[in-house]
């Protein structure tokens, strides 16, 4: 009878996610929220689906009643948030929070059945993270001081970057974290945030050849710390959005050459310079020639992705362990193991499908400022999802970085869910922007067909 359920759930879970994942991008049809509805509940509809089908294989393979309680859990999490959402601000995309709760589910499942001690810890972040988060729409769209604050958000992005070099405790050669009653932070994470802040508010006003010397010396500090520590994966991706910020905000193809070919030269650098980043790219080339040491993690990942087939062999009915630190830098693997290659894909155009709804809020956006942090979060989280898959698949040298909203990390989920949530009040921001020029075209359209008599 397990056997049955499990061989034919691999299919419905497949359905299912596909479904979901088409509705992602039906949704572009239409141009306002109400008539996206349809799109909506059917998504609600397909998640709760395909969260269901999972853990009713996690509880017939274990047996384990606890497992019961905590997908209940999960689905009220799930259920209030996306509930709550919706009646606190009517004027939100519910794409987005559909996709994030999404994401999250798959999530707990992956962990749940890698480690239900971690998939706990994460669920516990991430309702904490959730409820705070909530209020950030409103700060987002009623504090209107936040772009005045450029140095501000540079020296306490650079001070916490800098805490972690001086006092941070070393994770396999780099310095990442530090901890505070018992509660490690990776503050790289969150200066993700303030760093997109930052370049938005030195850019949005002014983007002549001064301030943008001035703002790649600050943004170069962040990223020499980060080199200094040897988290050589932030350092990138904190390059990247800088470049392509730099890009968008002046428009300028000379700075993104430079940005380019200076990019490129640090990576040469890099590699003469640092044993690790010397390992990783010998472990990417030919990863069979040192299986037993540099290549271990990436050719399991590759025995993983490979052995799952479209479908998947089925939750515990493969060997994800197998990878070295799988629930963090590696879970793609594991979902492509058990959950099937068609389904790690869908996971793919979800990711795919929040970038672009991230990059339609931006371009709609009139406020520079806005603009600019739209681009700088959407660029942050596409980026960090291609060096992940990217290193679980060989495309790239593995950088260490998570999945967002899948991979096991506080630091990572937390950072993640209030970009998600930065957006959803950007987003509201633009409805009131168009809503504010629909208003000021019909009172001109009114004044024109009804001009005021002249006196005499």
């Amino acid at each position: 009878m397990e056997l049955y359920i499990t061989e034919l759930s691999k299919y419905f879970i497949t359905l299912f996610i596909a479904l979901y994942t088409l509705e992602c991008f039906l949704v572009f049809r239409f141009s306002d929220e109400e008539r996206r509805s349809g799109c909506y509940m059917r998504q609600n509809l397909l998640m709760f689906l395909v969260h269901f089908s999972c853990f009713l294989v996690i509880c017939f393979e274990t047996g384990k009643v606890e497992y019961l309680l905590f997908y209940i859990l999960q689905q009220i999490l799930l259920f209030a948030t996306i509930v709550l959402f919706r009646m606190i601000y009517p004027k939100g995309n519910r794409l987005i929070i559909n996709n994030m709760c999404m994401l999250l589910s798959i999530g707990f499942v992956i962990l749940s059945r890698l480690s239900f001690e971690k998939a706990v810890k994460q669920f516990f972040i991430v309702t904490i993270s959730v409820i705070t988060g909530m209020i950030i729409p409103y700060f987002i769209h009623k504090l209107k001081f936040l772009k005045s604050l450029t140095w501000i958000y540079a020296a306490v992005g650079a001070a916490a970057l800098g805490i972690v070099l001086i006092l941070g405790s070393t994770t396999y050669g780099s310095k990442i974290s530090y901890s505070i009653a018992g509660v490690t932070f990776q503050p790289s994470e969150f200066v993700k945030i303030i760093f997109v802040f930052f370049l938005a508010s030195a850019l949005y006003e002014s983007h002549d050849f001064l301030r943008v010397v001035l703002t790649t010396i600050l943004a170069g500090i962040y990223v020499l710390i980060l080199v200094a520590s040897r988290d050589l994966g932030s350092a990138l991706i904190f390059f990247i959005v800088y470049v392509m910020m730099v890009f968008i905000a002046t428009g300028n193809w000379l700075y993104l050459l430079m940005g380019c070919a200076g990019g490129s030269g640090a990576a040469v650098l890099a590699y003469q310079f640092f044993t690790h980043v010397q390992i990783r790219v010998q472990a990417w080339r030919d990863p069979f020639s040192c299986i037993d040491d540099a290549g271990y993690q990436i050719t399991q990942s590759l025995f993983a992705i490979g052995s799952g087939g479209w479908f998947g062999l089925g939750l515990f009915r493969g060997t994800p362990d197998s990878i070295p630190f799988v629930e963090a830098d590696f879970v793609f693997s594991a979902v492509a193991e058990e959950l099937g290659i068609a389904f790690a894909m869908c996971v793919i155009l979800i990711c795919i499908s929040c970038f672009i709804m991230f990059m339609n809020i931006s371009i709609r956006l009139q406020d520079k400022f806005y603009q600019l942090i739209a681009f700088g979060l959407g660029v942050t989280y596409i980026f960090q999802v291609f060096l992940t898959i990217g290193g679980g698949t060989k495309f790239i040298p593995m950088t260490g970085v998570t999945l967002p909203l899948i991979s096991y990390g506080g630091s990572s989920v937390l950072t993640t869910l209030v970009m998600f949530f930065i957006i959803e009040g950007l987003y509201i921001i633009r409805q009131e922007e168009g809503a504010r020029r629909v208003k000021k075209k019909r009172r001109q359209r009114t004044e024109y067909e009804d001009p005021q008599p002249e006196e005499d």
